[in-house]
């Protein structure tokens, strides 16, 4: 059984910094594709980035030069390291993992605000 637990969230002031951590247990890390998403109050969840098994990355345009995804196969960790935070970024943001392409995973989630 896949679990995924998320750690790092809070608030932070505009143009600070946070470093979200997930977790993985249950599965073979290394083969998965790994991912942040995040979901803002009356809005739909949205891809912020994904990291393949290979270390490929990508993320959405609005957190480029500003958000980095990055992986540990040792660890079992995915993180997301947050600078330049803008209000628009506070969300619950969720850690994914999809195995096989197909077996999707969710964490409980953890809560960003930015806010002054």
């Amino acid at each position: 059984q896949v679990q995924l637990v998320e750690s790092g969230g809070g608030l932070v002031q505009p143009g600070g910094s946070l470093r979200l951590s997930c977790a993985a247990s249950g599965r073979d890390f290394s083969l998965a594709r790994m991912g942040w998403y995040r979901q803002a109050p009356g809005k739909a969840r949205e891809m912020v980035a994904t990291i393949t098994s290979g270390g490929t990355t990508n993320s959405r345009d609005s957190v480029k030069g500003r958000f980095t995804i990055s992986r540990d196969n040792a660890k079992n960790t995915v993180s997301l390291q947050m600078n330049s935070l803008r209000p628009e970024d506070t969300a619950v943001y969720y850690c994914n993992g999809r195995w096989m392409g197909v077996a999707d995973y969710w964490g409980q989630g953890t809560q960003v605000t930015v806010s002054s």
